[in-house]
């Protein structure tokens, strides 16, 4: 027995192992691709607008009237809700890693022990047998018909067979035979590891929401201190106490910013996301759904995603007449203890095994490439490839030949005339039936294609895959391009001309995992918002630069951690509940968003309107509002019936454009209900040296033509109406008149609407605002009668 021979046998010693180990050689697998803990509360507190909270929150604490800063619990809801689904979706993905990972039998000084994948070091004798994992890279050093499963490397459903001295890859599986094999890259070095650390740097997905809300939010941010600066300037320059003034600047500043939309925006991603939960969807990060939603190309690897694993029966075509072929069939697979794929769909499709008795069996050999089993006295029947059970030249023989032209798997059922342990087995066969295989395609597959259809979704097939394979389920699919599979190593290498090539086709075969990921940088390059699909390694990369990545919750850890959302059912069929929670979340964003930022430009414009008397010259007029007037009014004229509306059903595609569109329709509502509510306080404005309880009625009058008018605009945003929805604003309607009439509210927000003659001008003024904002309203669906409103 030769040195590496008795090696082989023994493993490393508990020396070798310590060197190992001390030098670093060990399983170091890089860290899945997700943020910490840390990072995800830093990216849900530390935002913009939770800074501007936070400053004016420590303004209006600073003067004494707690009351006031109702405002700043917005910094808490809006930083919890998404830090909560973000921790929520990394403990499920933890989970799954954990339950996912391999513990392998390693032999060290002469005995077989089972350690954890992250144990193994370099040079580690690893033992293999059916459904283990490969863990590292390595060659193989026994090998008694092992057959290894590297689909989630290469995207190949074909098993490969491995013989000693022959490279075994991380992340492929055994599928049959046993043997051994020695550790050359472990950790950082071994391939699945490369490829999952290449992807390992996380990246947030683009909300086109999120960003216009940022820019919004943005320009807000610089105008707040002109803004707050010309505010306190004139509530001094009226004499009144720098806590007076600052609370006036606070109530001025508040409004301005529309705290509400950032976080119904969040609360609206939550519930899409419990949604999807509930269909088995994990959603790593809350606008992934919005993403899908806006995608028009969804990249879908075949196997695991369009296919099961597995195949099945498709036809069998009797050759000699026999009645025995479906005994024959039954029989061979119930004799098999460790039946390879192809014999398990033969038993699936034959469960009911006659009585024969076996005596003797032959599994299946990928060197030989048949099996089969002595039935006496029904002889000896044996299955495998027609190439090598028949003669060149018998017709039988070419017409498997045709039929596997077409991606299907030919096996040939035969009586032999020698039983199967003798010499020269199986002898000469006399062919009984052919029996047609295909991949088992996924019953909702065809139905969730079509649905991609009917929405302008193109769907592009790109595996591993041998091309007339892929070609043959896509088409049985009734994909289109699916009779023209494309070679993806026929591909031009010029990313121009790939991209031309990607338009143009439907279908690919061959696709190695760069190439996947040039794929995908084609078609965004051409314009398109790109989904990729996949459960392996080899996806790793596409599923990462994809606009949005989507993985098997049965696939890789590694392609899990890239992906923003995860199939733990792994149902193709989901996708589409996602597109529609997506576009449900975008309508109703885009609805409610009216309701935020007419209330931003109303409050910008009454800002400047109180400000501006006095840079002329007239009399300077004191910001009326307090800040708890302001909470009053967000309560019932945008919080809660935003949030309402923001759950609506809602089928509307998704398009570009979100911060235009809303603009429009905000600014000229925004503007007539500054007018009318301050005309109104002119109109009732009873002079700065007036007594406080005719400044607060003033005010109340100010208050009711801004909370009327406002009520209108969510009546509009309401349209087209339900019984719930007029429901939903005549309860607001009454709210908020509660507010002017119990006497506890009316303490509480300072208000006194007993002059009759200042409450009618304020609904006066309140009638006028309403018919600017019908008038702006009807002139917007007028000049652009194809938006969808």
């Amino acid at each position: 027995m030769t040195t590496d021979r008795r090696a082989a046998e023994s493993g490393l010693t508990a020396a070798e192992v310590a060197r190992r180990v001390s030098a670093g050689e060990t399983n170091d697998v890089p860290a899945r691709a997700s943020r910490t803990v840390g990072q995800i509360v830093r990216a849900n507190v530390l935002t913009r607008v939770n800074a501007i909270f936070a400053v004016l929150l420590a303004i209006i604490l600073a003067t004494g009237s707690p009351v006031d800063g109702a405002f700043g619990l917005f910094i808490i809801a809006n930083s919890v809700i998404g830090m909560v689904q973000e921790l929520r979706a990394k403990r499920t993905l933890d989970r799954l890693a954990i339950v996912g990972r391999a513990r392998p039998m390693v032999r060290r000084d002469g005995r077989a022990t089972e350690i954890g994948s992250e144990e193994v070091v370099l040079d580690d004798v690893i033992e293999l047998g059916p459904g283990d994992q490969v863990i590292v890279d390595g060659v193989v050093l026994d090998a008694a018909g092992i057959e290894v499963d590297e689909s989630l490397l290469t995207g190949e459903s074909d098993l490969v067979v491995k013989s000693p001295g022959d490279e075994v890859l991380s992340g492929s599986f055994v599928v049959a035979g046993t043997g051994a094999y020695r550790a050359t890259k472990v950790g950082r070095a071994a391939y699945a590891a490369k490829l999952a650390e290449e992807a390992s740097k996380f990246t947030l997905v683009r909300s086109e929401l999120n960003a216009g809300v940022n820019k919004i939010l943005k320009f807000i941010t610089w105008l707040l201190v002109p803004a707050g600066a010309l505010t306190v300037w004139n509530q001094l320059s009226g004499q009144q106490p720098l806590s007076q003034a600052l609370t006036g600047m606070v109530g001025a500043l508040v409004p301005m910013v529309p705290e509400g939309l950032v976080l119904m925006v969040a609360i609206a991603f939550a519930v899409g996301v419990i949604r999807l939960g509930r269909r088995q969807c994990l959603v790593q990060e809350l606008p992934a759904i919005e993403g899908l939603a806006r995608v028009d190309v969804v990249c879908a690897d075949k196997t695991g995603t369009l296919t099961e694993t597995g195949m099945r029966v498709a036809e069998v075509h009797p050759l000699d007449g026999t009645t025995e072929v479906a005994d024959a069939l039954a029989a061979l697979a119930a004799a098999d203890p460790r039946p390879n794929a192809s014999l398990q769909a033969i038993a699936d499709a034959y469960p009911a095994a006659p009585d024969w008795r076996s005596a003797s069996v032959a599994p299946f050999s990928s060197a030989r490439k048949w099996s089969g089993a002595d039935f006496p006295p029904h002889g000896t029947w044996v299955l495998g490839a027609p190439d090598v059970l028949l003669p060149d030249g018998d017709e039988h023989r070419a017409e498997a030949e045709r039929i596997g032209a077409r991606g299907l798997r030919v096996l040939l059922l035969g009586r032999g005339d020698r039983t199967v342990g003798a010499a020269g087995a199986p002898g000469v066969v006399a062919p009984a039936a052919l029996v047609i295989l295909e991949q088992k395609v996924r019953p909702d597959a065809k139905e969730t294609l079509d649905y991609f259809a009917g929405q302008h979704v193109a769907v592009k097939v790109i595996s591993g895959d041998n091309a007339v394979s892929v070609g043959t389920v896509a088409g049985s699919l009734g994909l289109s391009g699916g009779d023209h599979a494309v070679d993806a190593r026929t591909l031009p290498a010029d990313s121009g001309a790939l991209a031309k090539e990607v338009e143009r086709n439907t279908v690919f075969g061959r696709v190695s995992p760069a190439q996947k990921r040039l794929m995908v940088g084609a078609l965004q390059a051409s314009g398109h918002t790109v989904a990729m699909t996949g459960d392996g390694v080899n996806d790793v990369l596409a599923l990462k630069d994809a606009d949005i990545g989507v993985a098997m919750g049965s696939g890789s850890p590694a392609s899990r951690g890239v992906a923003q959302i995860v199939l733990l059912d792994n149902k193709f069929a989901t996708l589409p509940y996602v597109v529609g929670e997506g576009r449900r979340v975008i309508g109703n964003i885009e609805r409610v968003s009216k309701l935020f930022l007419t209330k931003t430009v109303y409050s910008v414009l009454l800002a400047l309107m109180f400000v501006a008397p006095g840079l002329v010259g007239f009399e300077k007029l004191s910001y009326p509002f307090l800040p708890r007037h302001v909470t009053m009014i967000s309560w019932f004229t945008i919080g809660l019936p935003a949030f309402v509306l923001s759950l609506a059903p809602n089928n509307e595609r998704a398009r570009t454009g979100f911060v235009s569109r809303v603009m429009r329709s905000a600014v000229p509502a925004g503007v007539a209900v500054a007018v009318a509510t301050f005309v109104s306080y002119l109109l009732v404005y009873p002079g700065s040296a007036a007594p406080a309880p005719d400044l607060t009625r003033a005010t109340t009058t100010a208050l009711i033509t801004l909370i009327t008018t406002s009520l209108w605009v969510v009546a509009i945003v309401a349209r087209p109406y339900t019984w719930w929805k007029v429901a939903l604003v005549a309860t607001m309607v009454t709210l908020s008149a509660l507010m002017f009439v119990v006497p506890f509210t009316r303490t509480l927000f300072a208000l006194d609407p007993g002059d009759s003659s200042f409450t009618l001008t304020g609904f006066a003024c309140a009638a006028a605002g309403i018919a600017l904002v019908e008038i702006a309203w009807w002139a917007d669906g007028r000049f652009r009668p194809l938006e969808v409103r």
